[in-house]
């Protein structure tokens, strides 16, 4: 059974995979460090929920004693940061969506991967069974893809990120985008949304739309050279699908989990998309995408999410 170090409590996600990974015999969360905003008390309920008897006095230290770590952390800032403590250790890393903010982190993450690291990752819509069960239909029968549209809610990365991933998930990992363009914004005050349109170099197009400030479900419509494909996304389920995958490939099971190039391509393409909103919608080439821009801020978004966040480790009132 694999033993799984997770960096930071930070976000929903290590609860609700625990939960799923419970259920099986694949994999458990076996140790935490944690240097995020979720308080000791939290920290404690997650150890006790998941039988972990010693809290990490650093990620050096944890990845010594971990098979693989997840870092899950709401800043992409530090991400990379921490996942070159395991990378040092020869460990394989996962990085949660999403996994960086800016271009030099890209580069930086597929320099590691060609200098030998194994690193997993991003969004599991990617591997919802919508996506896969789709992209697996023979050309022959569902005809070539002409052009993609996802749907998602929240806000303009964290989770606009699913949206991108949907859409490279049904693509390929070999799929490399040319140009970004920002469409505009809807005419909602308090919770527009915002429109973008992807030119891929193989011919194939895509929009994303993000509804801003409100939770939506995420959405995915094909059209291909036969049929239009309306639907929506089982976001939940997806998240057992991911790591049934993760697992798969640490079995050494091969071509189970995207590439880092594929994982940091949609990166690129919101980094293009937001150049171009930022430039008044002219398209933006990810060639011309610049190291010297900062790019999503991952600093601010970790304030305003830990102030908006309720403690979801502890547990809950009728509970032991």
């Amino acid at each position: 059974m694999y033993r799984i170090g997770v960096v930071n409590l930070d976000v929903s996600h290590p609860k609700a995979f625990s939960e799923y990974l419970r259920k099986g015999n694949r994999a458990r969360y076996a140790a935490v460090y944690n240097d995020g905003f979720r308080g000791d008390d939290e920290v404690a309920a997650f150890m006790d929920e998941n039988g972990i008897e010693k809290r990490s006095n650093s990620v050096a230290e944890m990845a010594q004693e971990v098979d693989i770590g997840f870092v899950q952390g709401c800043n992409w800032d530090k991400h990379l940061e921490y996942a070159r403590e395991f990378i040092r250790a020869g460990k394989p890393v996962f990085i949660d969506k999403p996994i960086v903010g800016n271009l030099r982190d890209c580069l930086a993450l597929e320099q590691l991967v060609k200098e030998g690291a194994t690193i997993y990752g991003s969004s599991s819509l990617r591997y919802a069974d919508e996506v896969t069960s789709f992209a697996a239909i023979p050309v022959e029968e569902r005809g070539e893809i002409v052009h993609i549209t996802a749907t998602v809610g929240v806000d303009e990365f964290n989770y606009a990120i699913h949206a991108v991933e949907t859409i490279m998930g049904l693509l390929g990992p070999d799929t490399r985008a040319e140009s970004v363009t920002y469409i505009g914004r809807s005419g909602w005050e308090k919770a527009g949304c915002d429109s973008y349109f992807v030119r891929f170099k193989n011919g194939v197009s895509a929009d994303y739309h993000i509804y801003l400030n409100a939770w939506q479900a995420s959405t995915m419509t094909v059209v291909t050279t036969k049929k239009t494909v309306c639907t929506i996304i089982n976001a939940g389920v997806a998240y057992g699908a991911m790591l049934d995958r993760i697992c798969d490939a640490l079995d050494g099971r091969s071509g189970t989990i995207a590439p880092v190039e594929s994982l940091t391509e949609s990166i690129k393409i919101m980094l293009a998309g937001r150049s171009s909103r930022l430039k008044g919608g002219v398209p933006v080439r990810l060639c011309e995408l610049s190291v010297e821009d900062d790019g999503f801020d991952g600093y601010t978004f970790e304030k305003g999410y830990a102030a908006a966040a309720s403690k979801i480790y502890l547990p809950t009132e009728g509970q032991a």
